[in-house]
């Protein structure tokens, strides 16, 4: 059992999503440890560690008197697997913020049966993409049976950080969708659609996108076919090498990105929608993160295994957790 008395491990806690979490945590006076392989901008007043992904002794002494690691380091293709297996052998629950298809499932695969031997939490995809997308479903659908569910994402831009490019150049997996309630590979080339969205975004051109959000509804919710969409737009600023990385606008450390994610969910003749919005992707998963990492800490949470965020957690209520200046969210349940 996890003790609110031992601090978070946050690895990759320089990198861009990383300071954030580091700032959340603070910001919510969780005790928080910093560890990487370059620890030498951790701010003042923060417990840093020095360790490199492939050294386990290193993550071992990291994690010694943690209970929550909190992987923010990818691609997670190569780095989630050696975190799991260092979270385990220090008995901590873990979390990360993939969006790789690829990583979540395995981390799903590898490591349920294990995780609930050591009667701790490994949560995958905890983050933007994964994680809201199955939060904002499992609202919908609780325990129901439905026929669809489509994600719709608009990024009014998308300046992507280095790590963000690193793990596009290194994830070069197929790409999967749930359909007759089975993953299957995505159809080829992608389906592009239109998605009218609520002011700013409009009326948005759309491409068939499918994250980690995919894997993360597949275990846990009863759906028989789920696509994910992202605005055309923002992927082509993904895709060019000149778009710059993203700047600060606030004492946050936010850029101005906006975001919108819809998740409708259709039963024969009926639907329902989900509604999230705000600013800053990478940003945002911070307090979707350690919000999660809060509760893990708390005495009344005894779940194992390998868990969906929406499966770990009342959905609804953990929604409700958000302030507004970090994310608005919307429930139409029919």
């Amino acid at each position: 059992m996890t003790s609110s008395s031992k601090p978070l491990a946050v690895y990759g806690a320089t990198g861009h999503t990383g300071a954030f979490v580091v700032a959340e945590a603070r910001r919510r006076r969780l005790p928080v440890v910093a560890v990487g392989r370059d620890i030498s901008s951790v701010p003042a007043g923060v417990t840093a560690r020095t360790a490199a992904i492939d050294d386990p002794a290193a993550l071992d002494r990291a994690f010694a008197d943690c209970a929550v690691v909190i992987n923010c380091a990818g691609p997670f293709l190569d780095t989630a697997a050696p975190i799991v297996e260092a979270a385990l052998r220090a008995g901590c629950a873990y979390l990360d913020v993939t969006a790789e298809q690829a990583s979540a499932l395995s981390t799903f695969e590898q490591f349920d049966e294990r995780a609930r031997a050591a009667g701790v939490a490994v949560i995958p995809a905890a983050g933007f993409y994964g994680g809201l997308a199955d939060l904002l479903a499992s609202a919908l659908i609780g325990s129901r049976s439905v026929d669809e569910v489509t994600i719709a994402v608009a990024l009014d831009h998308w300046w992507p950080t280095k790590g963000t490019r690193n793990t596009g150049e290194r994830n070069r997996a197929p790409r999967v969708v749930i359909k007759n309630g089975n993953l299957v590979p995505m159809a080829t080339p992608a389906t592009k659609t239109d998605w009218t969205f609520e002011s700013p975004h409009g009326v948005q051109a759309m491409e068939e996108t499918p994250l980690s959000e995919i894997i993360t509804i597949s275990r846990h919710l009863h759906v028989c076919n789920v696509s994910a969409y992202l605005n055309i737009a923002s992927l082509d600023e993904l895709r060019d090498d000149a778009t710059p990385v993203p700047a600060a606008i606030d004492i946050d450390g936010r850029s101005a990105q906006q975001f919108v994610m819809e998740v409708v969910a259709r039963d024969g003749a009926h639907s329902s929608r989900a509604v999230a919005r705000g600013q800053d992707i990478y940003a945002v998963t911070a307090p979707l993160v350690v919000e999660a990492a809060a509760r893990i800490l708390q005495p009344s949470f005894h779940r194992s295994g390998a868990l969906a965020l929406g499966e770990a957690f009342d959905p609804e209520n953990f929604l409700r957790s958000f302030k507004p200046e970090h994310m608005t969210f919307g429930l139409n349940i029919i």
